[in-house]
């Protein structure tokens, strides 16, 4: 008989009746695998999904042309236009209008739109799914009407299915007759005809984009130099939007993923202990079938193949948990989980088998990993002494060297720059360190009970002894309390350190009692004067007023645009921002800007750096970082200058955000109906006050990471349940001394006793151990991992107080459950167990 087909005879006459003789302990270990592989599939899927519906609805904007010729936020001359249709190579060519606006709903509530401008009859080949379609009783002329605006799925829902819509842009409101639909999904889109958006909304001899459909063959680089394309106007890949958002979610959908995987490294640990367990319990029948002819390799392998069934069982259970898992996900949370990349979509679920081969096959590597030390151990057994009850006394331990490299490779790895803007060295490192502390565990137990005088209480010498002298068993019974606490801690001191750096930052980003914003969300649709901000200052209950002006910069076509932000700067920038780092005198003839720590670090923008400054009308200007400044509101970059010099370069006098420092006693709202009624019915602003500008910040910063603590959950009770199956492998090892113990006169409970004082020991060395990881990952975490996977930098903050309680509820957990694996699995009668060996 071979070797697959004796594996096979076991797995069917041994271990099956073994499954069902103890379907619990094993259901718990496929479970284990299940839930770690669901965790990360379901995130997965989320994101995929999110990505490729967002990138579908962006490619049905963009349309199907060769190239794109863009100009910045304000546009270019229209005769860019007739001059890039005459260019010999191009078939095609059409001209559009994107902006942003403000429409109302049904209950008045303004709703963000994206306007598309167009020629209905020259954008048909290029973007079919903006062709405008007519609803029933629209003229045929109704494409092309400069007063009928065409609404997406998404928008005729949110606006109530409207018969007419006013559209605010800037200072401009116009009213449209909606005169039917578009095909394009994704978020809330409006199509008018170019010659509306340029005379409604003060576009008038300007355009946005120019699609391009070249002659087949046509050399697209002796295209643009024909062209000779001037500052500000260049040329564009249809897909870069999308593959923009690609690039700057990356990181944040590796991190998510990287987090889930945490359950299913955790996982290991539990298929190893409840393996251990099983090798244990069934170490006499190993021993008979090895007495029989059954070879160590071929014991090897069954143990092998039975934990990879245990991986194929929890990987189908953890595809089929997560499938559903993101379905609802997407269907409650439309695809965010807090990251906030794909704003205005709807996912649907679109599962990959490839994705789904993937992560299968890490649930049974995981597995196979869980369980090779259990089928070495069944590997190594001399089956006539473990006959006679004697064991396993070949027993081998890891060389004294391999944890303490693993630590050192692992501090080495944090050392180590980014792999495309991913921290792939640093989760590496964060493996080290734990893989590493765990195979320290044997040398920590050995230290600490070095110096221990030994007790004079019988059940504590007894205890401490077995302790001293089995610690290569601590690895075993504590591995996963040393890695699931050590996750926990990381993931515990990581989220308290980021979430107290973001209430410092609030606390310094807005001194102002109230605040008010022209358009909702932040978008750059809707403004007030600035000669308001000087009329605010008269009003009663007003003591200070200040404006800012944002806007947006394109530095470079594959990142996303950067936030500009005028603001008044000059009298004192070192209080205004919270700066990093020296601050620098300006500099003659260069305008003085501030770069947040994302635009240092993705830019190499550091305090002293000279650079162009493209401005929002494509002029560019001489631009020297006199100070980098701390920003967690803008991930991908922000620029910071006086409000004065803002004005003198671009014209703009305009104002998004308003700034209000009321007077003692002031009323806040009667200052806000007071603003609203000198700011017009022309301008709806939105109010909140700074507590409540705090409060919803810190709820986005919880909900984005509400998985950290789920995952805490999972790691922990993972732990525990292999520190319980664990020990309970080692009481079964252990019968014929505890029968000895009984008959010298100790009781069953004072063996147990014994057994909750070695839990207790060794617990206690693993939490220990679990917490100077944790801190050693948590600053992998917070140093390396956050830095180089979204750009900013915070203190590490160690909250002391919740780091003991949870250390010293693991503890205790893992005593009590040491204890409780006792007694279940020294059920039996001692006696009986030393009469086996006679």
């Amino acid at each position: 008989m071979n070797g697959t087909a004796t594996t096979l005879s076991l797995l069917r006459r041994v271990s099956w009746p073994w499954l069902r003789h103890q379907p619990l302990r094993h259901a718990v270990a496929v479970l284990a695998v299940a839930l770690g592989v669901a965790l990360a599939s379901s995130v997965h899927l989320i994101n995929e999904s999110a990505l490729g519906e967002f990138s579908a609805a962006v490619r049905q904007v963009n349309g199907q042309p060769d190239l794109e010729l863009r100009g910045g936020g304000a546009g270019f001359d229209e005769a860019w236009f007739a001059r890039a249709a005459a260019t010999p190579g191009v078939a095609l060519a059409s001209a559009l209008i994107e902006l942003d606006a403000l429409a109302l709903d049904a209950d008045g509530r303004p709703v963000p739109l994206r306007v598309i401008g167009l020629d209905a009859l020259a954008a048909a080949p290029l973007t079919p799914a903006l062709l405008p379609r007519p609803r029933e009783g629209a003229g045929r002329l109704a494409p092309i009407d400069p007063g009928t605006v065409f609404l997406n799925a998404a928008a005729a829902s949110r606006l109530g299915d409207p018969d007419t819509l006013t559209l605010r842009a800037g200072a401009a409101a116009t009213r449209f007759t909606v005169g039917g639909s578009v095909a394009a999904e994704g978020a809330p889109l409006a199509v008018i005809d170019i010659a509306g958006v340029q005379a409604a909304f003060g576009w008038a001899g300007r355009i946005g984009r120019i699609d391009l459909r070249l002659v087949p063959g046509s050399d697209r680089a002796a295209l643009l130099r024909a062209l000779r394309l001037p500052e500000g106007l260049r040329a564009a890949a249809p897909d870069e939007a999308a593959q923009r958002v690609s690039n700057v979610s990356r990181a944040y959908r590796v991190n998510l993923t990287v987090l889930a995987l945490v359950a299913l490294f955790t996982g290991a640990f539990l298929v190893f202990s409840i393996l251990s367990l099983s090798v244990a319990r069934r170490l006499p029948q190993l021993a008979l079938l090895g007495v029989l002819g059954l070879g160590a390799r071929e014991r090897l392998a069954w143990v092998l193949a039975e934990s990879a069934l245990i991986g194929v069982a929890g990987s189908v259970l953890g595809l089929a948990l997560g499938s559903a898992l993101a379905a609802l996900a997407l269907r409650l949370l439309a695809g965010d989980l807090g990251g906030a990349y794909f704003p205005g979509v709807t996912p649907r679920l679109q599962f990959s088998a490839a994705a789904a081969a993937v992560y299968g096959a890490l649930g049974v590597l995981v597995a196979l990993a869980g369980g090779w030390l259990p089928a070495r151990q069944a590997q190594r057994i001399a089956p006539a002494q473990a006959l006679k009850g004697l064991g396993d006394a070949h027993a081998r331990h890891g060389p004294a060297w391999l944890g303490p490299a693993l630590i050192g490779l692992g501090v080495l790895l944090a050392q180590a720059p980014p792999l495309a803007e991913i921290p792939l060295a640093a989760y590496a490192s964060v493996a080290c360190l734990l893989l590493g502390g765990i195979a320290c565990v044997p040398a920590l137990v050995a230290l600490l009970l070095r110096r221990v005088r030994a007790p004079r209480h019988a059940l504590v010498l007894l205890a401490v002894q077995h302790a001293r002298h089995e610690r290569g068993s601590a690895t075993v019974a504590v591995a996963g309390v040393v890695a699931s606490l050590a996750l926990a801690v990381a993931l515990t001191v990581m989220v308290t350190s980021f979430r107290e750096a973001v209430t410092q930052w609030l606390d310094r980003v807005l001194p102002a009692d109230l605040y008010a914003r022209a358009a909702p969300g932040g978008a750059d649709t809707a403004w007030v004067d600035d000669a308001l901000v000087a009329r605010l200052r008269t009003l009663d209950g007003v003591a200070r007023a200040e404006g800012t002006r944002a806007t947006t910069v394109q530095l470079e076509a594959r990142r996303p645009a950067v936030a500009l932000l005028a603001r008044p700067l000059a009298d004192d920038p070192a209080r205004r921002l919270p700066l990093l780092g020296e601050l620098l005198p300006p500099r003659a003839g260069a305008l003085s800007v501030y770069a947040s720590e994302p635009m240092a670090n993705l830019y190499g923008l550091h305090a002293g750096a000279d650079f162009e400054l493209p401005l929002p009308d494509g002029r560019r200007e001489r631009a020297f970082v006199r100070a980098v400044w701390r920003d967690y509101a803008r991930q991908h970059g922000a620029l910071a200058l006086d409000a004065a010099d803002y004005r003198r370069l671009s014209g703009d006098a305009r104002l998004n955000d308003l700034a209000i420092w009321l007077a003692p006693g002031a009323d806040a709202g009667a200052v806000q109906a007071r603003v609203r009624a000198l700011a017009g019915a022309d301008a709806p602003l939105e109010f909140a006050s700074v507590a409540e500008l705090r409060a919803l910040s810190l709820r986005i910063f919880d909900r984005s990471f509400a998985v950290t603590y789920w995952l805490q959950a999972v790691a922990i009770a993972i732990g525990l349940a292999g520190i319980a199956a664990s020990f309970s492998a080692q009481v079964l090892a252990r019968t014929r001394e505890f029968g000895l113990l009984a008959h010298l006169g100790l009781t069953r409970a004072q063996v147990l006793a014994v057994v909750a004082g070695e839990g207790a020991l060794w617990s206690g060395a693993g939490v220990l151990l679990g917490l100077l990881l944790g801190i050693a990952v948590s600053a992998v975490l917070v140093h390396v991992v956050n830095p180089q996977s979204f750009h900013w930098t915070m203190e590490l903050l160690l909250p002391w107080a919740r780091l003991a309680a949870l250390c010293a509820a693991m503890a205790a957990a893992g005593t009590l459950t040491a204890w409780w694996a006792g007694r279940a699995a020294g059920a039996r009668q001692a006696a009986l167990a030393v009469k086996e060996d006679w």
